[in-house]
């Protein structure tokens, strides 16, 4: 089947706001090659679990095509038209299962030298529709706040060497009362800034508060019959003997309904979050430090949120690791200096990831060793490459992010 052939009732089963804008648009996907048609079917399929960054990216480009004439329409498709795919590609059902047509194409397209092609097309659309429809600019400023090092009394290891060169290093940190003031901060922004989904609060252990109005907090200890029931998957499939692609496209394929979740309800878009973390990411399941830094990786990469708070916590050991693939279900051994290491280099991803996004002139990050005496603070108040060895509170380093 060809996209020219596409009918209204063929989005029949997709969900409410998928199917209304694969309907609205229909004319114009119509139009479009089968080499990207399924591709966009992926995004739209998923419409309703998006965030609003998601969506936006989704109605940028039917926007970006709209607007463009005949002609600068195949222009703007060439490069996927001129992809060479069997005719097997026409006989996948990929209306209702363009994640399979996703990974066949990606499959086809190796085997006969195509990738390079393909990307290249992709990134130049990409290219062209952000010109056309620029992202949207974040209303207030980003800030992303870092706790590392929970249960490590003593440390040797020098702490912040990636980021020191960014920003303003503190050697004189007084913790009394520094997680308050974390959780007071970000309650503070989300009561001025109630936006939807726009502040979130990830810790590697259990939440240290109750969550205030317009904050969404992930937790690693309160997700724990999602994490048992993804690893018992796992578990299975390496009975099974599947391989590691296969395992990677099952997971994929789970969702809220697969976990008795209502994937109508309020908090769907959350929900569906939460999976996509514990089957898309890959130690999500086992250890805390790469559940936070996957989370905080992929809120700032989808929702871009105006505010961050994450909290590391210690993590099982990889021994333990194995053991709990295995199904044994023996004490976890805990490994908190581990973490601390883990966490260090998380929070450096993190602030990588931060000035990825727009606004990034704008924001500002924090890292603190918890009940330590050492913070770095990077923010357009602070000098970059400096360091203070002034007695100073985490409420007056958070004054200096703004």
């Amino acid at each position: 089947m060809q996209p020219s052939q596409l009918k209204p009732e063929y989005f029949s089963s997709y969900p409410p706001l998928g199917r209304e804008v694969a309907v609205r648009e229909i004319d114009l996907l119509r139009q479009l090659p089968l080499s990207f048609v399924p591709l966009l079917l992926r995004e739209i399929i998923a419409y309703d679990w998006h965030f609003p960054p998601e969506r936006h990216e989704v109605e940028a480009q039917f926007v970006y095509m709209r607007g463009l004439s005949e002609p600068q329409l195949q222009d703007a498709m060439n490069q996927f038209a001129a992809l060479r795919l069997s005719p097997e590609m026409e006989r996948v059902d990929w209306i209702n299962s363009p994640l399979d047509f996703s990974e066949k194409l990606s499959a086809e397209l190796w085997a006969t030298g195509q990738i390079s092609a393909f990307r290249a097309a992709a990134v130049d659309l990409l290219n062209r529709v952000r010109m056309a429809v620029p992202p949207v600019p974040p209303k207030i400023p980003r800030r992303v706040l870092v706790v590392l090092g929970e249960g490590v009394d003593q440390n040797s290891y020098r702490l912040f060497r990636k980021l020191r060169s960014e920003g303003t290093y503190f050697s004189r940190v007084n913790p009394q009362d520094g997680l308050r003031s974390l959780m007071d901060y970000m309650q503070a922004r989300a009561e001025e800034h109630p936006d939807s989904l726009a502040h979130w609060y990830v810790d590697g252990g259990r939440s240290l508060r109750s969550p205030a109005a317009g904050i969404e907090v992930l937790a690693y200890s309160e997700i724990e019959p999602l994490r048992s029931r993804v690893a018992a998957i796992m578990r299975g499939q390496l009975v099974q003997g599947q391989g590691s692609e296969a395992r990677r496209t099952g997971l994929a394929r789970l969702g809220p309904a697969d976990f008795g979740l209502d994937i109508s309800g309020a908090n769907a878009v959350v929900d569906r979050f939460k999976i996509s973390v514990l089957t898309e990411g890959s130690g999500t399941q086992f250890f805390s430090t790469t559940f936070v830094q996957w989370s905080v990786r992929e809120l700032l990469r989808r929702a871009q949120p105006s505010t961050v708070l994450a909290r590391f916590a210690p993590r099982m050991t990889e021994s333990s690791m194995n053991a709990a693939l295995a199904g044994d279900a023996q004490p976890s051994a805990l490994d908190p200096q581990g973490a601390l290491i883990d966490a260090d280099m998380a929070a450096y991803y993190t602030w990588i990831n931060l000035m990825r996004l727009t606004g990034a002139s704008e924001a500002a990050f924090l890292a603190w060793f918890e009940n330590h005496n050492e913070a770095l603070v990077v923010s357009p108040a602070l000098p970059r490459g400096s360091q203070s060895d002034r007695q100073v509170t985490i409420r007056e380093l958070l004054e200096n992010l703004g």
